[in-house]
């Protein structure tokens, strides 16, 4: 309730600062499902969307991605408002929910189309991407973050049965997610 009228009272006040335009960042951790339901509990998320990026195959299909040459990895557009949060508060998003060690892929889904990327649109996203790996690296001395840094040159969503798949198919979401163990794997490597 008090997001909602503070909301109304900045709609009402600020009518210039409440048009900003949205903005997107992307980022491959993996499987999309999984990634779309971390970045949708982010305050000034609007929306996310699973899809592709990074290839060179134009409008690719789920089956390409997975079990042919495309370059592409899953991916996710992350829709937000730059007025609630920024790049650099989802790319902290962005690390908590993966293994950044894992040159392979991402849990228990391994292969070239679930490596994680962090994607950048200019250069200060590079940096803040560089900086933060740094930081990560740091932290854990014995260990080197493979995760790719890439830049964005295109999006193409996902089938329709992908999007927000976390919350259609809520049973099998969580029946896969623990098979693949997500949570404790993120809980041993950043609690």
């Amino acid at each position: 309730m008090k997001k909602f009228i503070f909301f109304i009272y900045f709609l009402t006040f600020c009518p210039s600062l409440s048009l900003a335009e949205n903005k997107k960042a992307y980022f491959a951790g993996g499987c999309f499902w999984c990634m779309e339901e971390s970045f949708d509990k982010v305050e000034g998320v609007i929306e996310s969307t699973s899809g592709y990026s990074g290839g060179h195959v134009k409008n690719p299909t789920y089956k390409q991605v997975i079990h042919e040459k495309t370059g592409h990895v899953e991916t996710i557009e992350v829709l937000f408002n730059p007025m609630l949060t920024n790049y650099d508060k989802l790319l902290k998003v962005f690390w908590k929910n993966i293994d950044p060690f894992d040159a392979k892929g991402q849990f228990c889904d391994k292969g070239k189309g679930y490596r994680s990327v962090a994607f950048y649109q200019d250069a200060k996203q590079k940096i803040f991407i560089e900086k933060s790996i740094v930081n990560i690296e740091k932290k854990f001395k014995d260990k080197k973050v493979v995760t790719l840094v890439w830049e964005f040159k295109k999006f193409y969503p996902a089938e329709d049965y992908h999007q927000d798949y976390y919350q259609k198919n809520f049973l099998r979401y969580l029946a896969y997610k623990s098979a693949c163990q997500r949570k404790e794997i993120l809980d041993k490597i950043w609690n």
